[in-house]
């Protein structure tokens, strides 16, 4: 259900996102202007691969699983987009269809800017180009990372620095001890080994290994990290 406005703390991360910060007051303010907010239940389609690009979108509140179809029918997760983040820009630049699904991953809010809307934004602020071009070198330097970390790290060292980038993106002060840090983004072991790019057996191995290290907590509700300079090392060290 569509709601008019942000709500402070939706309205705070994306304030707050690093790119959009970034930005001029006049850009941001007539991005937000024409800007409109979708709210989505958990695992509700927000867009759809192959169908043609209408919106410009940002993270606003929760999560955004971006997904893809194997060719035997299983999704695969390729990465979540966490509030503050803005995305869906490729596709309206290209004039091709979405090459991803992407799904809500727990009740999610979307600012939504229509693709009229961000072309006329682009044709008054050039400064919006130089900007895109930023953000689109920054996912490939990204995804130049994940590459090599995929072909040079083993499992442990990727699993590590991915529990280091969960933790910044969605850590929340545990409760009952406040040096450790839960990760709020819920995640089961198979959504978390298909981002690793290994089977979940794998994956559930090195967790218990962790854990008996101490460096993290395994819960039924998911994971605390209770040593993140131990995560750290094992990211550096253990290639």
């Amino acid at each position: 259900m569509d709601e008019p406005i942000l709500t402070n703390e939706e309205r705070a991360a994306i304030n707050s996102g690093r790119w959009f910060s970034s930005l001029s007051p006049s850009l941001r303010h007539d991005i937000l202007r024409c800007a409109y907010v979708k709210r989505f239940d958990d695992g509700a389609l927000i867009t759809a691969r192959g169908e043609a690009p209408e919106e410009w979108l940002a993270c606003a509140k929760g999560a955004i699983r971006v997904s893809s179809t194997s060719l035997s029918g299983k999704q695969i997760t390729l990465t979540y987009v966490e509030p503050g983040i803005w995305f869906g820009d490729v596709s309206i630049f290209d004039g091709d269809r979405r090459t991803h699904d992407a799904y809500a991953h727990g009740a999610c809010t979307t600012l939504c800017v229509a693709k009229a809307d961000f072309k006329k934004i682009l044709s008054t602020h050039v400064e919006l180009y130089e900007a895109l071009l930023r953000l689109h070198a920054r996912r490939i330097r990204q995804l130049y990372g994940l590459v090599e970390d995929l072909n040079t790290l083993p499992l442990r060292a990727r699993l590590a620095k991915q529990l280091l980038h969960l933790v910044r993106s969605y850590g929340v002060p545990s409760l009952s001890d406040g040096s450790e840090v839960r990760i709020g983004l819920h995640l089961a072991q198979e959504e978390l080994a298909q981002l690793l790019g290994a089977s979940r057996q794998r994956v559930n191995q090195e967790l218990k290994t962790m854990e008996r290290e101490e460096a993290i907590r395994i819960e039924p509700g998911g994971l605390v990290i209770r040593n993140r300079q131990a995560l750290l090392t094992i990211s550096e060290t253990d290639h």
